[in-house]
Parts: C-alpha cells; sequence; structure tokens
C-alpha cells in the first residue's frame, strides 16, 4: 500500500471528513513517528509494533563499480519490530 491508497481508504471509511483533513492527520503522525525516532526514542503502537532505531559501526565496504575499499561511517538505522497480533494474522 502506498500513502495515496492510504488516504483513499481512510477517506472512505470517514466520509465526514475532507480529503485535506484526512491528509494533514497522515501527515502528522507519520511526521510524530518520524520526530521521535530522530530524537532517539521509541514508538510503540500497541498490536501493530514498535518503531526504535539501532546502531550500524563503522565498517569498510567497497564501491561497486570500481571494485576499491571505501569507508562505510557508523549510523543509525530505522528498526520495525512487529507486535504479537500482527505476527498471528501473517501466520494463520
Amino acid at each position: 500500500m502506498i500513502r495515496s491508497e492510504l488516504l483513499q481508504v481512510l477517506a472512505k471509511d470517514n466520509p465526514e471528513l475532507r480529503a485535506d483533513e484526512i491528509e494533514q492527520v497522515v501527515d502528522i503522525f507519520f511526521d510524530e513517528i518520524a520526530q521521535r525516532l530522530a530524537e532517539g526514542g521509541r514508538v510503540e503502537l500497541r498490536g501493530f509494533g514498535a518503531f526504535s532505531t539501532r546502531q550500524r559501526e563503522a565498517r569498510t565496504g567497497r564501491n561497486p563499480r570500481s571494485g576499491e575499499a571505501v569507508t562505510v561511517p557508523s549510523k543509525r538505522v530505522p528498526y520495525f519490530k512487529p507486535g504479537k497480533e500482527i505476527r498471528e494474522r501473517l501466520n494463520k
């Protein structure tokens, strides 16, 4: 599902809301998750899962075009751990 499909489903399920209101709610929702992760926090949605970040250490990689070694700096990457209800739905 892409963002526009999500907006369409929400609009269908909430006819009392205008399209721009639905888009604003979705924007706020995703912006808040991203902001919390950027601050190093964690976002837990009960029954769905938890978003957090993990630290990747610096390493030596390879340039695929030239084959030369390049240094890849350490960085934080997003991580999602699905909740119990999601795992159960996937394995029915």
